[in-house]
């Protein structure tokens, strides 16, 4: 499998960086102009590298090596847009020739809402390969670990960018070969790395994991996340994003800050023991509903990236089960009922017991709970309370109202 690690290239100095700047505007203008060539195009056979009639129609100072890596960029990104596309289409057709004509019109909506577009690109990270770049990471007498050398993309383009390598790179490094393909951006590059993928577990436990708004993660092996050595967590963060303009210098440093945080978080997380972590699976959590400025920057999506790559680095397989009433049913005795849960605190009426709310959920996560039919859901069953057991957990107080 393929892995990733960043890291910058600040220690060039000013005339370098204002070259590499330039030559990324340039490539970034030159794929732009490709995709909007191909687009009226996409019915058709888009080819991985674009012949000569449709590369000469773009005029650049980049040499033809790097209009051809520009082109075949663009291609991706087309393709990779309408691939999308056409898999929801077959899916379509496969669950109308099988009958499933609920599941079809449910697609079916999901298909007329989400018109196929162009891809808005802003900047175009250029991705070269060995043509265009040479690695050289033995360390130097100046401190640097490492060179970059940029050379056949144009207009006598020859830089020479030391690099450090981060902690990130140096684990990569020991797990995997380090691929001679890059990708750039005007501050820093990307360096690929081919890791071996690790045997998946079939001992362990199984733990659930419930992502939160203040705590990044919260497991049903007692684990949390908790704020950093400077006092951010992951609500005070949210908290300052929702306070810069979007678009903005802060803002877009405010949400560098979240995403090292989440990734902070996640890497406190010890999967030693463990075969098998259980999610939530949040789908449309905003959809159709309005929401705060606040909540708008709860990026649940990166969250669940980050902990499917970090189980998949471990040999730990993932599953999702729903969260419905997950952080209002009791771990204790089972007694499902919405006033269970007060903010932070979850204290269950049935049988007394207290505890953090998200502990409480991700320990309702962890367990194969019977799925709650959509009628108990609209018929809000939640409201008076009911015993949803787990199995082999019968109830410890008596007066249930109901049970599952």
């Amino acid at each position: 499998m393929i892995r990733s690690s960043k890291t910058s290239l600040k220690f060039s100095n000013q005339a370098k960086l204002s070259t590499l700047s330039d030559f990324v505007s340039e490539y970034s203008k030159v794929t732009k102009e490709f995709v909007d060539i191909l687009w009226p195009k996409r019915e058709e056979p888009i080819p991985s590298l674009l012949p000569r009639d449709v590369t000469s129609k773009v005029q650049t100072w980049l040499s033809k090596r790097a209009v051809q890596a520009s082109g075949k960029q663009a291609s991706g990104i087309v393709r990779g847009t309408i691939q999308k596309h056409k898999q929801r289409l077959h899916v379509l057709k496969e669950l109308i020739k099988e009958g499933k004509l609920k599941h079809a019109r449910r697609l079916q909506k999901i298909i007329d809402e989400r018109k196929i577009s162009k891809p808005n690109l802003k900047v175009v990270n250029p991705e070269l390969d060995s043509r265009f770049v040479k690695l050289d990471l033995e360390p130097t007498t100046n401190g640097f670990d490492g060179w970059l050398t940029l050379s056949s993309v144009g207009n006598k383009i020859k830089l020479e960018l030391p690099f450090k390598k981060t902690k990130h790179v140096n684990k990569m490094l020991q797990r995997g070969k380090l691929k001679a393909g890059v990708r750039l951006s005007s501050k820093g590059v990307t360096l690929m790395f081919d890791v071996e993928e690790p045997t998946p577990r079939t001992d362990g436990k199984t733990i659930g994991i419930d992502i939160g708004v203040r705590k990044v993660i919260s497991c049903s092996n007692g684990f949390q996340s908790k704020e950093d050595v400077h006092g951010w967590n992951l609500s005070k963060i949210q908290q300052r994003l929702s306070r810069r303009k979007k678009g903005s210098k802060g803002f877009r440093r405010a949400q560098e800050h979240r995403s090292n945080h989440v990734n902070w978080s996640i890497n406190k997380l010890n999967l030693d023991g463990i075969s098998q972590v259980r999610l939530e699976d949040i789908k449309h959590l905003r959809r159709g509903r309005s929401s705060s400025r606040y909540l708008s920057h709860f990026t649940y999506a990166a969250i669940f990236g980050k902990l499917k790559r970090a189980c998949e680095d471990s040999g730990v397989q993932t599953s999702k089960v729903s969260p419905t009433y997950t952080s209002q049913r009791c771990s204790g005795c089972g007694w499902v009922r919405k006033g269970n849960r007060k903010g932070d605190r979850f204290g269950c009426d049935a049988c007394g017991m207290t505890m953090d709310s998200d502990l409480n959920a991700s320990l309702n996560i962890s367990l194969k709970l019977q799925p709650i039919r959509k009628k108990q859901r609209l018929e809000r069953v939640n409201r008076k309370g009911f015993y949803w057991h787990a199995p082999g957990q019968e109830p410890i107080v008596p007066g249930a109202q109901g049970a599952l």
